[in-house]
């Protein structure tokens, strides 16, 4: 994760090329901490999201869910997840996602929950983890608004 602050600009970058910036425990530590950092910085009038290398966010690490198999481990993870998500929506600043190449599962979701969205001509959206049994539970689009309003839960 790299925070660089500009003319009341925060973009911060999420900067894990070789997973594709795949959402990891750390990841969402280092954005939840960037974020927490943010929302009282009266200098940042609006914050971007972006990603490094070729693609926007490859979504939950999925290697990373895969050695921990233990029902508790990813329940805290979505859990962090949520809080993370659930942060974006409730920063008093507006948050613009920077969108190119993929933005994938919970990538996706990432965008979703930020207020405005701009891609580039070669930024793609999906939703593939029915593919392998999976459904992130964190808070999707359709909550947006309701989220925006929530502080007391971490789904909507």
């Amino acid at each position: 994760m790299r925070r660089r602050d500009a003319d009341g600009v925060a973009t911060l970058t999420l900067d894990r090329e070789r997973t594709l910036n795949a959402l990891s425990s750390e990841m969402l530590d280092a954005l939840q901490a960037e974020l927490d950092r943010v929302a009282t910085d009266a200098s940042v009038r609006v914050v971007v999201l972006a990603g490094a290398g070729k693609h926007f966010c490859a979504g939950h690490d999925l290697r990373e869910m895969q050695a921990h198999p233990d029902e508790a481990w990813q329940k805290d993870l979505f859990a962090r997840c949520s809080r993370m998500m659930l942060s974006l929506v409730q920063l008093p600043q507006p948050v613009i996602a920077r969108v190119h190449g993929a933005a994938v599962a919970a990538g996706c979701q990432l965008v979703s929950m930020c207020d405005l969205a701009v891609a580039s001509d070669e930024a793609r959206f999906a939703l593939p983890g029915i593919k392998s049994g999976l459904f992130c539970t964190t808070p999707g689009w359709a909550c947006h608004a309701t989220c925006r309003a929530s502080t007391s839960s971490s789904f909507c």
